[in-house]
């Protein structure tokens, strides 16, 4: 499974909507998939996954907003 797919299954799992195909650049909070309450839940969904600790100042929505803008945050943290 690649990455995108992975992502999309966890953002999948924390929305508890298994029916959503968002297109990668699509906003996630402004569509209505998200919101600020599942912040935290995919972001630990993502370190699990992924083995990766995300500090809390970066629990921001813009930086989890699209399926690119996670793939680009995973790229940063090398």
């Amino acid at each position: 499974m690649d990455r995108q797919e992975t992502l999309l299954t966890l953002i999948r799992q924390v929305s508890k909507k298994k029916d959503i195909h968002p297109a990668a650049d699509e906003s996630l909070f402004e569509s209505g998939m998200l919101d600020s309450f599942a912040l935290p839940d995919l972001v630990s969904a993502i370190e699990k996954e992924f083995k990766i600790s995300i500090p809390d100042s970066d629990l921001n929505p813009r930086k989890f907003d699209s399926i690119e803008r996670m793939e680009a945050y995973l790229d940063s943290r090398g």
